[in-house]
């Protein structure tokens, strides 16, 4: 069964083969890397173990490839979309369990005052197949003191629904634009613009919505039904990112804002920051904090029951109407905070080791607390450089 997304858990995205190319990440180095990473929810609920290896070649003085795979083992519950019943505050939970294998590989080429990048990738689940390409440039200029980003990306999804037959479609494009600016010796700021499109089957075969049908005079019974949501969405976000060092303190902050809109009217903030602090010579510490707020999708109904709206089994009806009572696409906020630890045991060899912690509230006023989150995610992480490494 195909997880659904987490917001916390950043597990591996197609999509995400733009953010490779992020200016603030661009470095020449040849190394391997394994990670850990354990998010588990509370109470019960969806469990992930993520293996990732990632290796990084520079082949000669202007090209360099790197590779990533990944593993996650996906075990728990998640809320079906069923409002409580009557009487308790406990929504109807989904069990599920999945494993993932993903894999992406990049390859860029330094030109004169450009950089281009071609990265291909692919994710396995038992009932969902991602295909995803991407082809990204970094333009420095400006005496190398700003890099423009452009970068185009797509997926092709195949999707396994068992109530549709045969395999259903899932596309996706995304744009991005951006300009990295570094203002001093010690500043860089970044914009960043995305725009994304997708289009295809949408719903989540697992979502249900639930309604009272009178089936006789004076009869009635609360039946469920697949969820029905628009099969083409479009996506806006703005990037700002601040990054300042301070030499004297031995000291750096990393802190970004990001807003997004899309087509199904929900608009989310994200705030992050990160301190980083060096403690002697080896060691660097990373407290973190993540703030994420959101409104809920225009066709979200916890239940819909006293609505018009009429339900109905089957395909989801490309016309409408549209419908879903997953409670993430409903009016919410998150905090997550942790804490990391970098150990630079030698130039070559490097640990890391972090836990954070999520919480989910939201703010409806509808939707039962129970149907959100809490977890703590735990991640460890060993690198070999075949060169010094890169402080973080």
């Amino acid at each position: 069964m195909r997880t659904p997304p987490l917001p916390t858990f950043r597990s591996l995205a197609l999509a995400t083969l733009l953010v490779w190319l992020a200016p603030r990440d661009v470095r020449a180095e040849n190394s391997v890397a394994y990670k850990y990473s354990d998010y588990r929810e509370a109470n019960g609920r969806i469990a992930v173990e993520t293996q990732g290896a990632y290796i990084q070649q520079s082949l000669g003085t202007a090209m360099h490839l790197k590779f990533e795979g990944v593993l996650d083992a996906i075990t728990g519950a998640t809320p079906s979309g069923q409002p409580a019943p009557a009487g308790s505050d406990q929504v109807p939970l989904s069990k599920l369990t999945d494993r993932r294998k993903a894999w992406n590989a990049d390859f860029s080429r330094q030109f004169s005052g450009i950089n281009i990048a071609l990265g291909v990738g692919n994710s396995r689940e038992s009932d969902y197949v991602s295909t995803g390409w991407s082809l990204n440039t970094l333009t420095d200029f400006n005496q190398k003191n700003t890099t423009l980003l452009a970068g185009v990306a797509g997926t092709d999804d195949d999707i396994k629904v068992f109530f549709q037959r045969p395999l259903v479609k899932k596309r996706t494009n995304d744009l991005i634009v951006g300009v990295t600016q570094l203002l001093d010796p010690r500043t860089s700021v970044s914009l960043n613009v995305t725009w994304a499109r997708a289009t295809g089957f949408m719903s989540d075969p697992y979502k249900l919505v639930q309604k009272n049908i009178e089936l006789f005079p004076g009869v009635s019974l609360p039946l469920t039904f697949p969820e029905n949501r628009p099969h083409e969405r479009n996506k806006g976000m703005l990037f700002l990112g601040l990054n300042r060092s301070f030499p004297e303190i031995r000291g750096a902050v990393d802190a970004s804002y990001r807003y997004y809109r899309d087509t199904y009217a929900t608009a989310a903030h994200t705030f992050d920051v990160a301190w980083f602090q060096r403690v002697g010579e080896k060691i660097i510490l990373r407290p973190g904090l993540r703030f994420y707020d959101q409104t809920a999708a225009d066709f979200y109904r916890y239940s819909l029951d006293n609505t018009s709206l009429v339900p109905a089994s089957g395909p989801p009806r490309v016309a409408g109407p549209f419908y879903s009572s997953d409670f993430r696409l409903s009016a919410f906020r998150t905090i997550t905070y942790g804490f990391k630890v970098i150990w630079n045991v030698t130039d070559a060899f490097a640990l890391d080791a972090a836990l954070e912690h999520y919480d989910m509230h939201g703010r409806d006023g509808i939707t039962p607390a129970s149907a959100n989150a809490t977890a703590r995610i735990v991640t460890v992480g060993v690198k070999l450089s075949l060169q010094p490494v890169t402080p973080l």
